[in-house]
């Protein structure tokens, strides 16, 4: 099966993708790079790396939704996602969220235990440290004069290890030059939520089981940060991907089949 789909929240819409026919759900919320395109039609591209756990599981991405007001916080993500769930009649999910959706994640089994079954945190962290602060305040720097080649590069630098670089740095410009979005508006609202995020207050809530995702040189969010919501989280694993990055959940080969072999493992 593979559906995309839009979902009404309050005057705007959120859009989704969902694809697999199994009995278990996992939810899965992106990165910023949601804030330059989102979801919408493309479900069967979005499958491939979930295609071997497809029978077993029903995955659902979901985008942030389309209107977003000003002061649009992570928190009132959470919520809006919560109440996208529920109208799509799911009630008990896997949670993987990645980046700034590991954020959003994170206030969704604060807020809503009850709507997490088992929590993946990829290469995130629990609040806006001091480099990320600087790395995502450039990015809307570079959004703000509409240079999108130097919001693509350095997204890209910040992004994948030195080996991914090398095969591909030559094809950035081409890349930025067929993903420029018409408005940064969505993009400015998203990462400005990220320099306001702070959760490490009540990072102890979090009660289902966790597994916390990093690559051993991440630009973006740091190396601490794993090991930061590793201590908070009482009873979370910890697995660093050696060598990668911030893209760590892109070109670690293992990274889908780690986080439906801990999906999998009865909870205890």
């Amino acid at each position: 099966m593979f559906k995309n789909g839009a979902v009404k929240i309050g005057e705007t819409e959120m859009f989704y993708a969902a694809f697999g026919s199994g009995d278990k759900k996992l939810v899965a919320l992106p990165g910023l790079s949601d804030g330059l395109a989102t979801v919408k039609g493309k479900a069967l591209i979005l499958s491939l790396p979930y295609r071997k756990h497809l029978k077993e599981y029903t995955v659902y991405m979901f985008s942030r939704k389309n209107a977003m007001p000003e002061n649009y916080s992570v928190r009132d993500m959470a919520e809006d996602q919560v109440n996208a769930m529920k109208v799509l009649g799911i009630e008990d999910a896997y949670v993987l969220g990645v980046s700034q959706g590991g954020m959003i994640a994170q206030y969704i089994a604060i807020d809503h235990p009850e709507m997490v079954r088992k929590l993946i945190l990829a290469v995130t962290a629990p609040y806006a440290n001091p480099l990320l602060r600087k790395t995502v305040g450039e990015w809307i720097t570079m959004a703000k004069r509409g240079d999108h080649a130097a919001l693509m590069t350095d997204t890209a630098e910040k992004t994948y290890s030195e080996g991914y670089l090398k095969k591909n740095r030559k094809y950035l410009p081409l890349l930025a030059a067929f993903t420029k979005p018409h408005s940064y508006e969505r993009f400015l609202r998203n990462a400005e939520a990220i320099l306001h995020f702070d959760a490490r207050d009540e990072l102890a809530k979090i009660k289902c089981p966790t597994l916390i995702l990093a690559g051993s040189d991440d630009h973006t969010v740091g190396n601490e940060a794993a090991d930061e919501l590793n201590s908070a989280i009482a009873g979370s694993e910890k697995y660093i991907y050696e060598g990668y990055g911030h893209g760590a959940y892109e070109e670690a080969e293992d990274f889908y089949e780690r986080v439906f072999a801990f999906c999998d493992r009865p909870i205890q």
